[in-house]
């Protein structure tokens, strides 16, 4: 079995035994990207918390604000 490995934030995990290795919520199997994808086609954080109950809203918050920051800090890819 492979070692994860914990992303900058405590929130995220990667594996490549885990959905491929894209980043997920720690403890999940839900990516990330699926929270953008939501917010993105107009959902909202509640919305999308409710339809994926292994996900908390603390952890939703967490990769809210650092892609927040990132992008404030202008190391968003275009």
């Amino acid at each position: 079995m492979s070692q994860s490995h914990t992303a900058q934030i405590s929130s995220v995990t990667t594996d490549p035994e885990i959905m491929s290795g894209a980043p997920v919520f720690t403890g999940t199997r839900v990516p990330i990207q699926t929270l953008f994808d939501y917010l993105m086609d107009g959902c909202s954080l509640p919305e999308f918390l409710d339809n994926f109950p292994t996900v908390s809203r603390e952890a939703a918050l967490v990769v809210l604000a650092y892609a927040a920051q990132r992008a404030a800090n202008g190391k968003v890819a275009a």
